[in-house]
C-alpha cells in the first residue's frame, strides 16, 4: 500500500434520504460561499483602510478642517532644508507603508476566490455522487483552508 493512500478521501455508501442529503449539500455550498465572500470583503476593507492617512486625520480632528500652517521666511535656513528632507523621507516611508497591506489584500482575495471556486466544484461533485448513492466527505478542502487561515493568522501576527 502506497504511503499517500492514507491521504485519499474515503467514499461511503449513502443510505440516507436523498432529499435531505441534497439540502445538506446546498447548505454546505452556501457556507463555502459565505466564507469566500467574507474573505473578499475583508480584503476590500483592508485595502480601503490602508489608503487612509491617519496622521492627517488626527490633525483634522484636533485643529479643524483647515489647520493654520506657518509660512517659512524668505531666507531658507539649514533647519528648514533639514525639515524638508525629513518630510521627503516621511513621504517615502508613507508610500512604503501603503504597499505593505497589498500582500495581505491579495492573499485574502485569493483565499476568498479559492473558497468560492472550491465550494462550487465540491457542490457539483457531491451532486453527482449523491445521485449514484455515494458520499465523499470534504477532506482536502477543509485541511487546505484550515492551513491557509492558520498561516495567514500567523503571518499577520508576525507583521503586526
Amino acid at each position: 500500500m502506497a504511503p499517500w493512500s492514507r491521504l485519499a478521501t474515503p467514499v461511503y455508501k449513502n443510505t440516507g434520504s436523498v432529499a435531505r442529503d441534497h439540502l445538506a449539500s446546498e447548505r454546505t455550498f452556501l457556507a463555502w460561499m459565505r466564507t469566500g465572500l467574507g474573505f473578499v470583503a475583508l480584503g476590500i476593507a483592508v485595502e480601503r483602510f490602508s489608503q487612509l492617512d491617519l496622521e492627517d486625520l488626527v490633525v483634522v480632528l484636533r485643529h479643524g478642517p483647515h489647520p493654520q500652517r506657518q509660512q517659512p521666511s524668505s531666507s531658507v535656513s539649514s533647519a528648514t532644508r533639514e525639515q524638508k528632507g525629513g518630510e521627503d523621507r516621511n513621504a517615502a516611508e508613507k508610500e512604503s507603508e501603503k504597499k505593505k497591506p497589498q500582500l495581505l489584500v491579495g492573499t485574502l482575495l485569493g483565499m476568498g476566490s479559492g473558497s468560492i471556486v472550491y465550494g462550487t466544484a465540491r457542490y457539483f461533485s457531491n451532486l453527482r455522487a449523491l445521485e449514484r448513492g455515494l458520499f465523499k466527505p470534504a477532506f482536502h478542502g477543509v485541511a487546505v483552508l484550515g492551513a491557509a487561515v492558520a498561516g495567514l493568522a500567523g503571518v499577520s501576527m508576525g507583521i503586526l
